[in-house]
């Protein structure tokens, strides 16, 4: 089985052919940051506008790398929630021109699904062994635009439960956020995790947001105001304090991550914990995760860091797990959408739960 995948979520125009195994044949992501740095983060009209221009090309070297033909497909996916309504509609009518030419089934797929399964792709030679997690497991969604904790039992909506979710910034626009507060431009996530390479993270203490031991929610609003409190009062840093500072904050919001991750699979006797969306990528966060988990006696499954970031292989996996199961697939009325499928049981804002 082969399946093109297209994502158009945010700011990345991807194009993937993946195999129903979970083997990468092409992935191909054109990205925006450049477009979208001078304005401090993404704007959503530019967003669209630029997906416009380069869906096109994108699938184009997305088939052209697999060696393959829109008659050698056996499915179109696509993302077609959540994320911003007009770069995911430029996704969603892309999909169906295909599909309808190639008279091929057109499969939607959850963003957030596409990241919680990334951990199965298959980039490089099929043939080597494969460490997979066996259902079920404790997934780690961190993203610019979620964070959540899910006990995953099965690769389908319906066995996906969110165990926690922030009640305001996610982690990477708790990243962002900060970079820009110190200068360091859009996007401020990796800049921070190089800069906090050669700093000490117990030089600035930052109090870790929602510490109580019993809770699996998340807050980094209030990590986010501590660092711009301390700029305040010491002056934008540089150099040694500087990278002391990135240091200490991505210290302080990995260990609360991972930390949590454990914690809820402790709580529900799951021997494994997954991690997955673009803040996986993080050197910290993966180092913290493995650590601990093994410290703690549970198997820890992290992905590539290309399966990390936003990325097409992941949609056409997810949609090829459902061609596989025998799906007829989607109407020509599929819609893009804000809102992810999964239910969701953390309640934004303060306030006693």
């Amino acid at each position: 089985m082969k399946v093109l995948g297209i994502e158009s979520s945010c700011d990345e125009t991807a194009a993937a052919v993946v195999t129903g195994d979970g083997h990468v044949l092409s992935d191909v992501v054109h990205s925006q940051v450049s477009l979208h740095a001078e304005h401090g983060g993404v704007v959503p009209e530019l967003a669209s506008r630029d997906h416009l221009r380069n869906a096109g090309p994108v699938v184009r070297a997305a088939l052209s790398r697999a060696s393959v033909t829109l008659a050698d497909l056996d499915a179109v996916a696509v993302t077609h929630r959540p994320g911003l309504v007009g770069a995911l509609l430029v996704g969603v009518q892309v999909a169906k021109g295909l599909a309808w030419a190639a008279d091929r089934p057109l499969f939607g797929v959850d963003h957030l699904i596409g990241h919680i399964l990334s951990i199965f792709l298959v980039r490089g030679d099929p043939s080597e062994p494969r460490r997979l997690p066996a259902f079920p497991f404790v997934a780690l969604l961190v993203s610019g635009g979620h964070t959540a904790l899910y006990r995953v039992e099965a690769p389908s909506a319906d066995a996906i439960v969110e165990l926690g979710a922030t009640r305001d910034d996610a982690a990477g626009e708790a990243f962002d956020k900060v970079g820009k507060l110190l200068g360091l431009g859009y996007p401020g996530g990796p800049r921070i995790d190089q800069l906090a390479r050669t700093g000490d993270p117990k030089a600035i203490a930052l109090s870790s947001p929602m510490a109580q031991r019993d809770s699996l929610e998340f807050s980094f609003s209030g990590l986010k105001t501590q660092v711009a409190q301390w700029v305040a009062r010491e002056g934008t840093p540089e150099g040694q304090r500087l990278a002391d500072l990135c240091a200490s904050f991505q210290a302080t919001v990995t260990q609360t991550l991972a930390s949590k991750l454990v914690r809820a699979a402790e709580r529900d006797g799951i021997p494994r914990v997954v991690i997955g969306g673009g803040v996986a990528a993080n050197r910290e966060l993966r180092e913290r995760v493995t650590d601990l988990a093994a410290r703690r006696g549970l198997q820890a499954f992290v992905p590539e860091v290309a399966s990390c970031t936003d990325n097409a292989a992941m949609i056409a996996y997810t949609g090829a797990l459902r061609a596989r199961d025998g799906g007829a697939g989607d109407g020509w009325d599929l819609v893009a959408t804000s809102a992810t499928v999964l239910p969701r049981s953390t309640r934004k804002g303060r306030g006693a739960r």
